[in-house]
């Protein structure tokens, strides 16, 4: 697998919260952070994602922006 994203992090899905439409799926990564990204219900049943599959969470983004209180 290649991407152009730079932005791939590996991890463990702990988690799949289905809905009518998309899936959350939780990503644990190694130092025990998690990810959750929203995606179809298709694309998680193609990809068999469930708790224990090793999965990566790729971030691709133009701009990232940075707030403060």
């Amino acid at each position: 697998m290649q991407l152009s994203a730079r932005n791939a992090l590996k991890g463990k899905v702990v988690k799949v919260v289905q809905g009518a439409v998309n899936c959350e799926i939780h990503i644990e990564l190694a130092g025990g952070e998690t990810i959750v990204s929203v995606i179809t219900k298709e694309s998680a049943e193609k990809m068999g994602l469930a708790s224990g599959k090793e999965a990566y969470a790729v971030i691709k983004a133009s701009n990232v922006m940075v707030a403060i209180d």
